[in-house]
């Protein structure tokens, strides 16, 4: 690269603390958009959050309580759920299977797809240590390619980025 191009260089830093379906998509749709403009990304998972980083996400689920701006497309009308619904036992598993149904009825990517896009495009997907230890998470049920750091990594990376994003 030459130095025109790395004194223009952008970079991103997204914090993600919410590890559930539909806040998966926000952090890696605007993260890997961001790395396929040529902007160097890295996202720092805390918290809830960290639930994206493991190996498995078949466990991610709708959150359907206190989502008042929750419609979805039925029976060619959009359908609201009331906050009350969410009390009733497996409305949230309900939730869910509709939308990864209608995820993949309109051909969205799905988390692992957008997941492996963000590898591909060279994204640094960092763990939080700090939350490791405090849900009792260890690193081999993680992802093999990402890194470990605590509150310092994400300052020092987010001083550094011309954008940052916390979601």
């Amino acid at each position: 690269m030459d130095e025109q191009a790395l004194e223009n260089a952008k970079s991103m830093s997204i914090i993600v603390t919410k590890g559930s379906l539909d806040w998966a998509y926000p952090p890696f749709i605007l993260g890997t958009t961001a790395a396929a403009m040529d902007v160097k990304v890295s996202m720092f998972f805390t918290f809830y959050g960290l639930q994206l980083l493991k190996k498995d996400l078949d466990h991610l689920r709708i959150t359907t309580l206190g989502n008042p701006g929750m419609e979805m497309p039925m029976m060619g009308m959009h359908m609201t759920m009331p906050n009350l619904m969410s009390a009733i036992p497996g409305v949230d598993a309900m939730a869910t299977t509709m939308m990864r149904n209608l995820i993949k009825k309109k051909g969205v990517a799905s988390i692992e797809e957008l997941r492996e896009t963000a590898i591909d495009l060279d994204i640094t997907l960092i763990g939080c240590q700090m939350t490791m230890g405090l849900f009792e998470m260890d690193k081999k049920d993680l992802l093999d390619n990402i890194e470990i750091g605590g509150a310092a990594t994400y300052m020092d990376m987010a001083l550094k980025s011309d954008i940052n994003l916390f979601i």
